[in-house]
């Protein structure tokens, strides 16, 4: 049994939804960041984490690349060439949308009004633009970033996605629309969500 600590309007969204891709049971501690119940396992206060027995795990990619090799879903085989072109993809997602994201929010909400930066935005929207244009172009066929195969990288490129139109980072490609679409159509993702 799992217990996840953390909120669904987080990068928590993202274990709950790899858990319920995997049919595995857990457990929710619902807690913000820098709340008492993420601070007594995670100093740093960053939602989520996982509990596993008696470790806990931080970072949702981390936590989402642990359950998938340890339930062997959601993933390629390590040391394949596949493993190293999922593993590619989810560091350019991590890098190119999420830290782009994380980037414009703490400036929006996160830092201090002073140390606060507004106008960084026009250019994290212009990056962003520029990263939707080539992912949409890896999309291919689909249906999904890997092709036939659904990965952790789905989970987290669908998170980016939503959490960019709710920070208003117009997703214009029509083919990632449609992969969106797609994706938050999953029934494991309206049981994440609470809708299901």
């Amino acid at each position: 049994m799992y217990t996840v600590i953390g909120s669904r309007r987080s990068r928590a969204l993202r274990v709950i939804w790899c858990l319920e891709e995997l049919g595995q049971t857990y457990d929710l501690i619902e807690a913000g960041p820098r709340s008492d119940e993420i601070r007594a396992v995670n100093p740093s206060g960053k939602v989520p984490a996982l509990k596993v027995d008696d470790t806990v795990l931080t970072d949702s990619t981390a936590i989402m690349t642990y359950l998938a090799d340890a339930h062997g879903a959601l993933t390629y085989p390590a040391g394949t060439l596949d493993r190293a072109r999922q593993d590619a993809l989810t560091h350019m997602l991590l890098d190119e949308f999420d830290a782009v994201l994380w980037t414009a929010a703490r400036h929006s909400f996160v830092l201090p009004e002073e140390h606060r930066m507004p106008e960084i935005k026009d250019s994290l929207k212009w990056e962003f633009a520029n990263s939707a244009k080539r992912l949409a172009d890896m999309l291919g066929d689909g249906p999904f970033l890997m092709g036939e195969t659904m990965t952790v990288a789905d989970i987290l490129a669908a998170h980016c996605l939503s959490w960019a139109t709710n920070a208003r980072f117009p997703v214009e490609e029509p083919a990632l629309t449609g992969y969106l679409a797609r994706m938050r159509d999953r029934p494991a993702f309206q049981r994440a969500i609470g809708k299901a």
